[in-house]
């Protein structure tokens, strides 16, 4: 029997692949055609392949919250995410423009502050954001780059408008999702992705390390990708990244502060580090100024930094910026800075700090989405009307507790892409994950992580959450 699209309801979601009479948007055509001419069989196998592939490349993540069995694979649904040429030019000027408004932010806040002084942006909230460093001010990163590695995270309404969900500036993760999923599509639909037109991703790693290089100050420098360690969630990505880069993977027991320098051990002795890709949070990451109780971090190193010795990447202290309720007041910094309007706007966001969002958060729990300004993955979130009228009452008690910690948005009804289900389609929720690179200019790569909510009904993309992912086919 002939797989086919031909009962798929997009249910009165905007829906990437068809349109709500049933035609097709633009890039699915040699995807629909191939696909369609395939047994039920024949497509159920290369989604089995596809996944039995990731397994055996040790393409795992792990999940803290469960006790046994952590280690997962992120799934794979074979039926790409399309994004037309035309939509992603807009993407990538909205996002180049977004990030250089929060680099010039950041720069601001450790330095000369003058967008507090002016009332833009409340002083005491960024004295009480948890991720806001007082070691880091007055510091000035080589280059004067902040953030040099950007996931921004995008999801589109009902009506087909994208719109920037949060930005992620700490040290975001999937990117090695991103091109094993484009690996696997080659494998898959060959013929398909080269009549598309789709741009390339797989030139990622050779970008990345020209930023890394970029931002050093010698012609051929010692780079490294510092990891917490084996235990941390996204192990397998810091190891493939050095891996593509050609450069070590190294965890705090391999460098150290010596002679005003960081050092690597090496079975030839000790090697000057002048750049250090790190996978690990601000506050591990030197235990002499941060967290004294890290164990993963370097004792010393930041005061190195500071000196201009090493290069790090992304900069201490990017994370202010990463504080869902700064992500509120973004448009007025690109305002602000650049005297514009934002190019991708925001969802809209309630900020419990303000009274009049406060009393109205409060009135409707039970009809928003409620964040905690720094968590990530899934966690500290509740989805108002999917929750208990219980779960409606702690938030509410943790609002009143603590206002300045959450934010509140509508329930955004994502865009879906159709998924393999058993022995049809199904449409799911998804939204979107672009990487950017900050060296030499900014450097959208055309794709991303296309994160999908595999349960039926559920807005959760996130792994850690029982999503999944899809290749990101980005056409000319």
């Amino acid at each position: 029997m002939q797989f086919s699209f031909k009962n798929y309801d997009t249910e009165n979601f905007y829906d990437e692949m068809f349109t709500p009479d049933g035609k097709m948007r633009p890039g699915y055509e040699v995807f629909k055609q191939r696909v369609e001419q395939l047994n039920q069989t024949e497509l159920m196998n290369r989604q089995h392949t596809a996944e039995r592939a990731l397994m055996s490349m040790g393409i795992t993540f792990n999940v803290y919250s469960e006790g046994e069995g952590t280690e997962r694979i992120m799934p794979l649904d074979i039926i790409p995410r399309v994004v037309a040429g035309e939509d992603w030019n807009r993407l990538e000027e909205g996002l180049i423009q977004r990030i250089t408004a929060l680099n010039l932010f950041i720069d601001d806040i450790y330095n000369d502050q003058k967008i507090l002084k002016d009332g833009v942006v409340p002083r005491d909230l960024i004295e009480t954001s948890k991720c806001y460093l007082e070691a880091c001010r007055g510091l000035k990163p080589p280059k004067g780059i902040w953030c040099h590695i950007t996931g921004t995270d995008l999801i589109r309404g009902d009506d087909g408008t994208f719109m920037v969900l949060e930005d992620n500036l700490r040290c975001p993760s999937g990117v090695s999702y991103m091109l094993e999923n484009r690996e696997l599509s080659k494998q898959i639909f060959p013929e398909v992705l080269a009549r598309t037109g789709v741009r390339p991703v797989s030139d990622y790693p050779a970008r990345l390390y020209d930023m890394l290089k970029f931002i050093a100050d010698r012609p051929d420098p010692n780079i490294v990708v510092l990891t917490p360690g084996i235990y941390n969630s996204a192990y397998f990505e810091h190891s493939y990244l050095a891996q593509q880069m050609g450069v070590e993977l190294v965890d705090a027991r391999d460098l150290v502060v010596s002679g005003g320098y960081v050092k690597m051990r090496t079975t030839r002795g000790f090697e000057i580090v002048d750049v250090i890709y790190r996978r690990l949070d601000d506050t591990f990451l030197d235990p002499q100024v941060f967290n004294p109780h890290s164990l993963i971090g370097i004792p010393g190193i930041f005061d190195v930094y500071k000196k201009g010795r090493v290069a790090l990447a992304n900069a201490p202290g990017t994370g202010v910026a990463d504080d869902k309720v700064i992500y509120a007041y973004v448009p007025r910094i690109i305002k602000y800075y650049l005297d514009q309007e934002a190019i991708i706007p925001n969802v809209r966001t309630y900020i419990c700090r303000e009274d009049d969002d406060l009393k109205y958060v409060l009135e409707n729990v039970e009809n928003l989405v409620i964040k905690e300004a720094n968590e990530a993955g899934g966690y500290g979130m509740l989805i108002g009307p999917k929750a208990t009228k219980e779960e409606h009452e702690i938030f509410r008690t943790k609002i009143k507790e603590n206002p300045r910690n959450y934010i509140a948005q509508p329930v955004i009804s994502l865009s879906r892409v159709p998924c393999i289900v058993d022995d049809h389609a199904e449409g799911r929720h998804v939204d979107l994950r672009p990487y950017i690179l900050y060296g030499d200019n900014i450097n959208v790569i055309p794709g991303g992580l296309t994160r999908v909510a595999l349960r039926k009904g559920s807005l959760v993309v996130n792994s850690s959450q029982g999503g999944g992912g899809k290749d990101t086919w980005v056409t000319y």
